[in-house]
């Protein structure tokens, strides 16, 4: 079994920022795999259980705001007895350019807020990451963490299905194929049709 956790704010204030970017790859999945009918609080989260390439998943979009989310993410590896190398992550990349993702595994949380909390509380940095791109602010004055709290763009939002199924697809790759081959198909630069 594996748990896919999507990062994100709850709330709908906050439902199309790019800081929740993670949230809309969990929802993505949940609506394009097989699996239980609608989300359930559990843990400090919500919790489905869905089928990725015949194997069973869980996914988990924390709900106790982004700098707290190792907690759920411990309680949920916890009880459904997840190894560590079975966890994918999937969260906003501000030093990626938007549109390309990066799979990659037992690496520092880059000054992350919410990564931080998930090494902290898992005690180990060895699980995967889907890091998504969303770019910096092109106003050099603008705080990043007002930026990630900005909604996606209209353009964004237009090329954001393109991004979210090849999250999708690299997520049935890592679970069937590992992370080698995972990692040598998708980090790399999308067609340039995908990007803004």
């Amino acid at each position: 079994m594996w748990l896919i956790v999507g990062l994100g704010n709850p709330g709908r204030k906050y439902q199309f920022n790019r800081h929740n970017v993670g949230f809309m790859v969990a929802d993505f999945i949940f609506e394009n795999s097989r699996g239980q009918a609608q989300w359930k609080q559990e843990s400090g989260g919500l919790v489905a259980k869905v089928i990725i390439s015949n194997v069973e998943a869980i996914l988990l979009k924390p709900q106790s705001f982004m700098n707290l989310s190792g907690e759920p993410v411990q309680a949920v590896a916890k009880y459904y007895k997840i190894d560590l190398d079975k966890i994918i992550v999937a969260h906003d990349e501000i030093d990626l350019e938007f549109s390309d993702i990066k799979f990659q595994f037992d690496r520092g949380h880059g000054g992350h807020n919410g990564i931080r909390s998930i090494h902290k509380h898992l005690g180990s940095n060895k699980y995967h990451r889907i890091k998504i791109g969303v770019g910096r602010p092109q106003n050099s004055n603008m705080e990043v963490a007002d930026y990630v709290l900005q909604n996606f763009g209209a353009v964004e939002i237009e090329l954001l299905r393109n991004i979210l199924e090849r999250c999708f697809t690299g997520v049935e790759t890592l679970i069937k194929d590992g992370y080698q081959k995972t990692a040598t198909l998708f980090n790399q630069k999308p067609p340039s049709g995908e990007r803004k």
